[in-house]
């Protein structure tokens, strides 16, 4: 009976190990490992087959099936944040994030498995707290799309199965390593066409774009500009886009302005699980 207890410690003891090993988690090993998973690879080849000769219908940041509001007239808005990854997207505005808790404001974080592979242990503490709700930004951040469609000079997925995977094993990952599976999926730039913002939905997933663009995804962006970007388009039931991976750019800079000012107005901050979403198109 002992050997049999100390056996069943050793496996879970292994598995916890196993579970913040964060060159078992890199997107190529996470991957390589979905791979030989039946279940992943039966849903994927049912996916496919389903999906194989859609058409891709129209293709941007609003199409249908994506929402971009919460459904409220409360005066609320979502700040959402993403962290995209790769070779000029993987830093971390520390400051900002400490912003954030400093004044308690919520936030939606979208996460991609790059940026995961480059801040692993950041990314655990981050799906810690309580103030953040950890959603999905695309294994690799590539433009979702079921034909290869590119934006901003980033290719998209290749085909069906590259879609699928840049969905799927990004929330497996994310639920790997949290115990919480995404409910929410932003595409790389935010663009994405119809066929896949179809899939995702029967993935159980809600692809979820903006309605305020606060600019801070350029390089160099006055603070000023992003700061008027948010403030004069503001609306109860907005969702604000806005990076966390690129601590250069002004974002924090601009925040210490722009929630001052939106509390002064009457306006309290909310995570996207706190109200239903809806789309602004008819």
């Amino acid at each position: 009976m002992l050997r049999f207890l100390l056996f069943i410690y050793l496996i879970i003891s292994f598995n916890a190990g196993f579970a913040q090993n964060s060159k078992a988690f890199s997107n190529k090993k996470f991957l390589k490992k979905l791979k030989q998973d039946v279940e992943y690879m039966k849903l994927k080849k049912r996916v496919v087959h389903e999906y194989i000769h859609a058409k891709p219908g129209h293709w941007g940041e609003f199409v249908k099936g994506v929402d971009e509001d919460l459904a409220t007239q409360q005066k609320y808005v979502a700040f959402t944040f993403d962290a995209c990854g790769g070779e000029k997207g993987s830093g971390y505005d520390k400051e900002l994030i400490e912003y954030l808790r400093r004044e308690k404001i919520p936030a939606t974080l979208f996460i991609t498995g790059k940026w995961i592979d480059s801040h692993f242990e950041t990314f655990l503490e981050l799906s810690k707290d309580s103030l953040f709700e950890i959603e999905n930004h695309g294994l690799n951040h590539k433009p979702c799309s079921v034909d290869g469609e590119s934006e901003y000079g980033i290719r998209g997925t290749a085909n069906v199965g590259d879609a699928f995977d840049e969905i799927e094993a990004n929330a497996k990952k994310i639920e790997a390593l949290t115990n919480y599976k995404p409910k929410f999926f932003r595409s790389a730039t935010a663009f994405i066409d119809e066929a896949c913002a179809r899939m995702a939905f029967e993935l159980g997933i809600i692809t979820v774009s903006f309605q305020v663009l606060s600019g801070d995804a350029v390089a160099n962006t006055p603070d000023s500009v992003i700061t008027a970007n948010v403030l004069t388009t503001v609306k109860p039931g907005a969702i604000i886009i806005m990076h966390f991976n690129h601590p250069k750019w002004n974002t924090f800079e601009a925040m210490q302005k722009i929630v001052p000012e939106l509390r002064k107005r009457g306006y309290l901050f909310a995570r996207l699980n706190k109200f239903p979403l809806k789309s602004n198109k008819n």
